[in-house]
This record gives C-alpha cells, structure tokens and sequence, in this order.
C-alpha cells in the first residue's frame, strides 16, 4: 500500500497547512483531468484492499491521526474527512468510468460524504473547492443520464427506497445534496449579512447556481422554491459577489420567474444580468436574449431595431418580428404562421407554450381595427342647435363596439386559419343582417388576410380540397375548431377589460362593448378604448401590488409584499424581501 499511504501523507500536510485550492486539485474527481497516478493508485487499491472488511478505514485513520494541540492558523484532520477520504479511495477503486450509472452511484455517495465533512464547523471550510468540484461533476453525470431515458430508467428502477419515505427523482436527491452545503454556507456566521462575505458564505451563489443549472438542465425548477425561499430570508447581498455569479444567479432567477409566468420579474432579472454581463460575452448574453425577448413580449414590450442588430441577437429578428407585427396589427393568421415557423426553436426552449399567451394582445389590435372600421361619431343636428343656444355642448353616447362585428370578422379568420380558400367569381351576397354594417361586411369579404386592411379581390371563402383544417387548441381562434359566437366574444372582451387591455365596460342587453373616457382624449374613442397595452398592464400589477399591500396592513395575509419592484430571491443591499 505504499502509494495509497503516499498520497494519504500528501494530503495531510495541505490539511494541516488549510490549503483549500491544494486540497482541491490533489484531490480529483474527473478521470480526464487525472494523471496516470490515480489510475494506478485505483489499481493498487482493487488488488490490496478489497471491498470487504475495516482496512480501508483502518488505513486512513493511521494515515490522518487527528492533531491534540493545534496551532493558530493551521488544520487538523477530523471524522468526517477521514470518512469522506474512505468514500474518494473507494471511488477511484470501484467506479466504471465507461458505465454512467456506475459513476452517478459513487459520486452520489462521495458527495454525500463531503457534504458531512463540510459541516463541520471548526474545519469544514478547507471541503469548499473540493465540494464545489464534486458538486459539477455529479451534475454534469445526472444531466447525461437525464437525456438517455434507458439509463435514467434503469436507475429509477435499482433506487430503493425505505418503507414511508417519498420516493425522488436522481435530480431531487442530488439537488438535496448541494442544497445541504448551500445551507452550511447560508448559516454560516464568519460574516454578517450585509458584510463583505467570508468563511463559507463566499460560495452562497456558487451552491446556488450549480443547484439552478442542474434544475433547469433535468426540467425541474420548480424543486428551487425552498431555496430561493432561505435565500430571501437569509442570504447576503447580491451585490457583494463577482460578476460571473451575479450574472449567472440572475439569469437563473429570471428563468425561474419565467417559468412561473411572472414576466415582469423575469423581466427585471434578465435585463440586469444582460447588463452586467460585458459585451465580449456573446454566448452569455444570447442566453440571456433568449428569455429576455419572451418577457418583454409578454409585458407588450417589444424589441426594437437596436437590439436585434447586435451580434448576441443574430437570426432572433426572423423569429420574433413576425410576432411583434401579427400582434400589432390583430393577424392571427400571421400569428399562427409565424408560432408554427419557429415551433422547434420555441419549443425546445420551454417559449412555446408561453408565447401562445400574446393572442390576447392579437385580440386586443384586432377589436381596435374593427372599430376603427365600424364605429362613427353620431350627429344630431337638432340636439347640437338646441346645445349651441343655451352656449352648452349636446351630451354624446359612448362610443361602443358591436359585439356581432367581431362575430362577424372573427368568422372569417377562423376559416382562414382552417384552410379555406377564396372562390373565384365571388358569390352574390344578400343584404346583411340589420345589426352589421354593411361597410363592415365590405370590407371583411375583401380581405384575403383577414384583417379586414383590404387588398383582396372580393372573394367569398370557400373549403379546401381535404376539407378544412384540423386545428390544434391553441391554434384556433379561441379554442382549435370552435366558432366564434356573441358569446364567446363577449367573455372575451370582458377579459380584455378585466386586463386592462381595453378601456370599457360590457353592454350585454345591447350586445356591444362601451368604451370610456373619449372626452379626455378630445373625443378619440380609439385612444381611449385601447391605451399603451404595456402600461396598462404594469398599471394592472402595480394594483394587484397594492392590494396586497392593504391586505397585510389590515392583518389579513402574514407576511408584507415588499416593494412593488423587489423579486424574492434577489437579495439587495440592506433590503429584505419575502417569497410572495
């Protein structure tokens, strides 16, 4: 055993002298970045010591006695390092390196290991580097493993679990590996909360972005609740930390809100991790864009020319301008097509399902149009001389928004959106129906995009060959194949209200939505019905903020908001905020 006793001696002289960085790179973990000695040392190990029986540990403890007097400034070796340095030899001794199950077993086992030496409070510090190693190499395994679902169900099935006990995924049980140093580090007192961070409390944000990676790698981010939960309540400024974590953490906590469908959040992450990472970082900051971009649009914030010029931006014009435009302009067939163009992209990034989310905003531009094709201002002479002569102004009705037009247009497209197809002469029309305007229908029929802008040839549509399309839930107009009626557009335009997107209120007797406040506008119905779709809806969270406030104030929720612009998880300086 003259090399396995060789290297146990060449550890102890780093533990006593607490050279964590030599502790780390003596000790390996990775068989691609060791030398030819550790193969050998696991050769030497398989024949001289074998699995069974106390000789193992009998050997490390000869080899790491623990120190009686220790002086000032140096180290002692400890339990729990010896244990853990049973579980390293045991691991260059029995893993596989060419079986990733085999490798996901004995990492998890060491890591455990340096986990309990880590706790120890007097020397447990001298384990962060080598903890941190540890740490990534088992997350880069699981991540592997993650993608070949013949292994991960291979392991699934092996895992035994106790009687009474949860059963949990390979990427739970590691994440509750590092969250246990990522607590060590957050509990520990070296520092205060404020302070510049020493001791333990330097790898804070280190333990958290291993934990976030892993999570969001394997799809389980949901799992970080509890830790950004303890890292609200207790962690240490942000700030404090370098760039690289700083950005890293940032950019994981927007993900983590966009997930959760709180944009705005996200939005405040991203845009400060793409802030703080240096331009030189494209790669870096095209992630960022990634989730970035989303969020904005989510929020009716869409990205201008600037941006999508830069080089971290390459190709994201292709995607997301045709949104932008269909969005603007209320063209959900341009919508569609464009949704269903950039599907893989989309969809392989977890934007897919949230950016189905903008059709209200379609709808928004899409009422706006039809009003501005059907609405006039009504004029009663008789009432405007009578008004003129007591020197007063005739009141004037509120401008409103037929709930059969929008049936009528919303008609059209869902037929665009199936396949159908103009018909070629265009078939003779009766009168329309008394409560839809004859200009209306005119100018719906005589557009082949359906947006009622024209440009067509008057063509009725008529089915494709095959017959029409059948279309997916979120590909229809409201829901796959589902006709648009009164009704439906009458929730509809209650939820556009309800959301701030439309100014209004709902007429159902009269079928017809009224818009409020045109007098402020000078008359403008168009301005007044349909504000900034941004502001309104920052307005909307900056009311749902407020009434939580009131809540709490009142005594009804325990625990206060925080400012409207805090995001639980990102600790500022001297600022607590809570989960919420």
């Amino acid at each position: 055993m003259a090399l396995v006793t060789t290297f146990l001696t060449g550890l102890r002289k780093y533990v006593l002298s607490q050279d964590v960085y030599a502790l780390r790179n003596w000790l390996k973990i990775e068989p691609t970045s060791a030398g030819t000695i550790y193969f050998e040392l696991a050769q030497e190990l398989k024949t001289g010591l074998p699995r069974k029986g106390d000789a193992l540990i009998s050997l490390v403890d000869k080899c790491l006695p623990e120190e009686d007097d220790v002086p000032e400034g140096k180290g002692s070796p400890w339990p729990g390092l010896n244990s853990f340095m049973k579980e390293y030899l045991e691991y260059w001794r029995d893993t596989d390196f060419n079986d990733m199950v085999s490798s996901y077993q004995h990492l998890s086992s060491l890591l455990n290991a340096c986990a309990n030496a880590f706790a120890n409070p007097t020397y447990g510090m001298m384990m962060l580097q080598t903890a941190v190693s540890i740490s990534e190499s088992l997350s880069r395994v699981i991540m592997t493993i993650n993608r070949q679902p013949t292994l991960l169900a291979k392991i699934q099935n092996e895992m035994s679990t106790e009687e009474g006990m949860e059963k949990k995924s390979i990427v739970e049980l590691a994440a509750d590996l590092i969250q246990k140093m990522f607590t060590s580090c957050l509990t520990d007192r070296t520092s205060g909360r404020y302070a510049r961070p020493q001791g333990k409390k330097t790898a804070v944000y280190t333990f958290a972005n291993i934990t976030l990676k892993l999570l969001f790698a394997c799809g389980k981010s949901r799992i970080a609740v509890q830790m950004l939960t303890n890292l609200a309540a207790q962690g240490p400024a942000l700030s404090l930390f370098p760039a690289s974590q700083r950005v890293t953490f940032l950019y994981y906590l927007g993900r983590f809100n966009f997930d959760h469908c709180d944009y705005f959040r996200a939005h405040m992450c991203l845009q400060e991790a793409y802030r703080q990472c240096r331009p030189e970082f494209t790669s870096h900051r095209r992630r960022i864009l990634t989730y970035w971009i989303p969020s904005n649009l989510m929020l009716a914030r869409f990205p201008g020319p600037a941006l999508l010029q830069r080089p971290e931006a390459e190709d994201f014009a292709d995607i997301y301008l045709p949104l932008c435009n269909a969005a603007r302009t209320g063209n959900f067939v341009t919508f569609q097509h464009a949704m269903q163009r950039a599907r893989p992209y989309l969809w392989a990034r977890g934007l897919y399902l949230h950016l189905t989310n903008l059709k209200p905003l379609v709808w928004r531009s899409f009422t706006r149009r039809i009003f501005r094709l059907t609405w006039t201002m009504p004029h009663d002479d008789a009432a405007d001389a009578a008004a003129s002569a007591m020197g007063a102004t005739a009141p004037t009705a509120a401008p409103t928004l037929d709930f059969h037009h929008v049936v009528a247009a919303a008609l059209y497209v869902q037929k665009l959106l199936e396949g159908w197809v103009p018909a070629k002469p265009p078939a003779r029309r009766g009168p329309p129906p008394p409560h839809v305007s004859s200009v209306f229908i005119k100018a719906v029929t005589n557009s082949s995009d359906g947006t009622g802008g024209g440009g067509g040839d008057g063509a009725q549509l008529v089915p494709p060959p095959g017959g029409p399309r059948k279309l997916k839930p979120a590909e229809g107009l409201i829901y796959g194949t589902l006709k648009p009626t009164a009704d439906k557009v009458e929730g509809i335009l209650a939820s556009l209200v309800y959301a701030g997107l439309l100014n209004g209120y709902v007429a159902r007797a009269q079928q017809k939505l009224g818009v409020e406040g045109a007098r402020r506008f000078g008359g403008d119905a168009v301005r007044a019905g349909w504000p900034v779709p941004h502001e309104s809806i920052v307005a909307r969270l900056r009311e749902d903020h407020e009434d939580m406030v009131r809540r709490y104030e009142a005594g009804e929720t325990p625990d206060h908001p925080g400012r409207f612009e805090d995001v639980p998880g990102w600790v500022g300086d001297n600022t607590v905020t809570t989960w919420g």
